[in-house]
């Protein structure tokens, strides 16, 4: 059977600091390296333009007379430029989560 290796407590200690440290060294080059790049804004149209500063409007009224303590819901008939609005309005709206 071979002869186990001694190594005092203060190695032990030594050993795993240098791990750690290497671990979080490399977490936190991980991290900085897949950060996504910004998109860049895409054009919209005058209508959906127009439909985000309504819906803004809304929100914005509604946070001062209710305090954000509420649901707020929006009901309109749809119409041709609401689906197209779609993909703006969420892109637009994404980041007030």
């Amino acid at each position: 059977m071979p002869k186990p290796i001694r190594m005092s407590r203060r190695s032990w200690v030594a050993v795993w600091t240098v791990l750690c440290a290497a671990g979080l060294a490399a977490t936190a080059g991980l991290n900085a390296s897949s950060a996504p790049e910004p998109q860049p804004e895409k054009p919209v149209s005058a209508e959906c333009a127009e439909r985000i500063a309504d819906v803004g409007a809304q929100l914005a009224k509604a946070g001062r007379e209710d305090g954000g303590d509420e649901v707020l819901a929006f009901s309109r008939i749809r119409t041709g430029t609401e689906d197209d609005c779609r993909d703006a309005l969420h892109d637009h709206f994404r980041g007030a989560r």
